[in-house]
């Protein structure tokens, strides 16, 4: 079995994957990280939201193949020296989860959104959400959790 080598969550490994093998199936695999999640294995639900060279991507439509040498960033990732991220406590503090399958994907998306907008409108939140699919809240907390994590941010940038 071919050797796939890349950067996961800032630390470089070497997994055994087929050429075939789907992103989401070597993090959940081989590597054992399983806060991505399986939803709908179409890239739909975007509960396997991972980042790929800081960008959003659905893990179940690349193949483990298209990451070689390149940095993925799952939801374990997101947490800094044990402290849950400003999108970790915020989904927390705001109530933006229920059952919690789709939080995953959810995080992941926001990640991607306040790298880029650390001071995001509701428009661009729910922009950025689009593709994740959330049967529970509503996305009433969702969006009222990222915006509180751009102001978290903000104010850890501002120190």
């Amino acid at each position: 079995m071919p050797t796939l080598q890349f950067t996961i969550n800032g630390r470089a490994v070497q997994v055994a994957a087929e050429p075939h093998d789907l992103l989401v199936d070597v993090i959940r695999g081989p590597l054992a990280l399983t806060g991505t999640h399986v939803g709908c294995d179409t890239g739909q639900c975007g509960a396997c939201t991972v980042l790929v060279d800081g960008q959003s991507t659905r893990s179940c439509t690349m193949l483990g193949v298209q990451v070689a040498g390149r940095e993925v960033t799952t939801v374990e990732g997101l947490s800094q020296d044990g402290r849950p991220h400003a999108l970790q406590r915020a989904f927390m503090a705001c109530h933006g989860l229920q059952c919690g399958f789709c939080t995953p994907g959810m995080l992941m998306s926001a990640a991607c959104l306040l790298h880029e907008n650390r001071n995001p409108s509701e428009a661009d939140i729910v922009d950025a959400l689009e593709g994740n699919l959330c049967r529970c809240t509503g996305y009433v907390n969702i969006v009222a959790s990222v915006q509180e994590a751009a102001k978290l941010l903000r104010a850890e940038a501002a120190k």
